[in-house]
């Protein structure tokens, strides 16, 4: 049976307080075939001189001022070589050692070409404050607010070929237009894994003041309408709504 190799991206920029966390849960992993990308944007605190302690771990090392976020993960994308691609961010963590397996198994016996699963939102001292369940993917269920957790998000490397990267042109919304175009726009192999896989800490920049968040309305409205939302007004109100249920 082939053995998938995984090109993990993670992006950071002055996280001294939470890379050490991050990178740690990925060393942990059982699953070894794991080609590690860490995209840096020029940190000026204590970040690099963290991560050259794990250097040992890390195939590729890149420091360099980037666009931001999206442009990093980007360059993360370009240096993959593995066949399937995701992204841990510097604040978040797995939440087991078997995450990677779970994913190549999913690619392996499923034939996927794009997995995805649960998260949690956790406070500074990993207590849980939000609880985001998936569930299996439907047809059409973007038209009715849905979305996967993105750092939850894996796929093969030749959909990035395919579709496109990450466009700089929807703010703190590229991820979800992404996962737009690749999943809502396209009939491709799509699967659920049934387990909590990153523990992510709460602060979003999209949702860290009333400014940014109108923002990320906006972005994720053009992202709708970019990419064949029925009816985006009407899922630009339910999406937030489904956020609800998170909190019980």
């Amino acid at each position: 049976m082939q053995e998938f190799k995984i090109s993990l991206i993670t992006v950071t920029y002055n996280v001294r307080a939470t890379i050490d966390r991050c990178i740690e849960s990925v060393v942990a992993q059982k699953y070894k075939n794991v080609e590690y990308i860490i995209i840096d944007g020029g940190s000026t605190d204590t970040t690099i001189e963290r991560i050259n302690k794990y250097k040992d771990h890390i195939t590729v090392f890149v420091s360099e001022p980037d666009k931001g976020v999206y442009d990093a993960m980007n360059k993360g994308i370009r240096h993959a070589t593995g066949d399937i691609i995701g992204t841990l961010n510097a604040d978040d963590f797995f939440a087991s050692d078997d995450i990677l397996e779970s994913v190549a198994a999913m690619f392996t016996e499923q034939n996927a070409d794009i997995a995805y699963g649960d998260l949690d939102y956790v406070d500074e001292q990993g207590k849980i404050i939000r609880k985001w369940r998936s569930k299996n993917y439907k047809r059409g269920i973007f038209n009715l607010g849905w979305m996967p957790p993105h750092p939850t998000f894996y796929c093969k490397r030749e959909l990035f070929d395919r579709f496109g990267y990450y466009s700089l042109d929807y703010g703190t919304a590229a991820d979800y237009e992404l996962m737009l175009r690749f999943m809502h726009m396209n009939s491709i192999r799509i699967c659920y894994i049934n387990k909590v896989m990153v523990k992510m800490q709460c602060g979003g920049m999209s949702n860290n003041s009333p400014t940014n968040r109108v923002k990320a309305w906006k972005s994720d409205l053009r992202a709708m309408r970019s990419n064949g939302i029925q009816f985006p007004l009407l899922s630009l109100i339910i999406k937030p709504l489904r956020k609800i249920v998170q909190y019980f």
